[in-house]
Formats: structure tokens, C-alpha cells, sequence
């Protein structure tokens, strides 16, 4: 069996990598042990951005704005996003690289709880990302199927949490057995709805794949 090790990285050799702006806020995050998307999850986002070319995109979980500017870029500058942020220390950041970028008019970032956000959502998104509090995606789910367009896909990350999540409930420690049963719930309810249809990849720290079939 190859080393997944050997195998992640000369995939990353491959990778041709992102703009000089991304590579920036990408250094500065992980500088600042600010929690972004992966490198294999980055590859994965800009292919499915370019395949399905989506015209809007919500994105759940903001942080300072390197997922979002990745799949804007991805689009070819050309994508409508609306993205989610409670932490109020990442919104200014996130805000700041939207500028820079010339992105502003393109990206809308909403603050506060996205429980609270996305049930009062209108309208209809083709693509959507969660990326945000892990314990929070079931909850967020039932919002988030209204939102997706029949054939829209939603992607998720982090959704292996570092291999906890292959664990028994009463193998991890108890203050994150509560993540753990909830991120255990989230993937049943991908994989068993009838609503989706759903692939797990062991991408970065775990992607689902979904498509909303009705």
C-alpha cells in the first residue's frame, strides 16, 4: 500500500498553486494558528468551482475570508457569495482581504449566529460550503436543504475531525462527546436521506460531497 504521506505530497507537488493574495492571507493564518481550509481541500474547492461554475455560493463560516476568496477567484471573479461569520476578531480581517482584493462588491459578509442568519435566508444557492462550528452542522443542516437548488451541491469540511470521529463515542474525552455524536448524526442524515446523495473523502480532515436529488 503507498504511504498516504508520499501520496499527499506529491499530489501537493502538483498543485499549481493560488493567487499571491491567497498565498498571503494563507501565511498570516497560519502565523496567527487561524484555522483554513487545507491544501487538498483548496484543490478540491477550485475544481469543483470550475465544473459546476456556480453563479452564487453561501459559504458558512467566514473566518478571514481565504475559502471565500478562493472559490471567487475559482469562478473567475465572477460568482455572487454570501458569507456567514459570528467571531467578531476574523469579520474586520475578512472585510480588510475582501478590499484588497476588489472583492467587495461581489462578497457579502453577514455577522452573527448562522442559526439565526439562515433561517431567515430567502432564495436559492447552487453551492454551498459549511465550514463552521462542527457541532453546529446538524442543526444548520435543515436551513441549509432549503437554501440548496435541486442538483446543488453542498460540500463540508473537517467532517473526519482528526479520526475522532472513526472512534467510539466513549473512546474520546467527554467535553467533545457532544461534537462527536453530532458530527456522527450530520453524516448519517447525508448518507441516509433521501434527500442527498453523498460521498465522504478522506481529503485534508474529511469532505463530504452532497447533491440535493429533490
Amino acid at each position: 500500500m503507498l504511504g498516504e504521506e508520499r501520496v499527499a505530497s506529491f499530489i501537493e507537488s502538483l498543485d499549481r498553486g493560488n493567487s499571491e493574495l491567497l498565498n498571503a492571507i494563507e501565511k498570516e493564518a497560519l502565523r496567527d494558528e487561524v484555522p483554513i481550509i487545507r491544501k487538498e481541500t483548496q484543490s478540491l474547492l477550485r475544481y469543483l468551482i470550475k465544473a459546476h461554475q456556480p453563479e452564487k455560493i453561501l459559504e458558512v463560516g467566514t473566518a478571514t475570508g481565504f475559502s471565500g476568496l478562493l472559490m471567487w477567484e475559482a469562478s473567475g471573479k465572477k460568482a455572487s457569495i454570501t458569507t456567514i461569520e459570528k467571531y467578531e476578531k476574523r469579520i474586520p480581517e475578512a472585510r480588510s482581504n475582501f478590499e484588497k482584493a476588489g472583492a467587495s462588491d461581489s462578497i457579502t459578509l453577514l455577522e452573527g449566529d448562522a442559526l439565526e442568519i439562515l433561517s431567515a435566508m430567502q432564495g436559492e444557492f447552487p453551492f454551498i460550503f459549511m465550514d463552521a462550528a462542527k457541532a453546529q452542522y446538524i442543526n444548520l443542516l435543515p436551513d441549509v436543504t432549503r437554501l440548496l437548488t435541486k442538483g446543488g451541491i453542498l460540500v463540508t469540511d473537517n467532517i473526519l475531525k482528526g479520526g475522532d470521529i472513526l472512534e467510539s463515542r466513549y473512546a474520546v474525552t467527554r467535553r467533545d462527546r457532544t461534537i462527536h455524536t453530532r458530527v456522527r448524526d450530520y453524516l448519517y442524515e447525508l448518507t441516509h436521506s433521501d434527500t442527498y446523495e453523498t460521498v465522504i473523502l478522506n481529503n485534508g480532515d474529511g469532505v463530504s460531497l452532497s447533491v440535493k436529488l429533490k
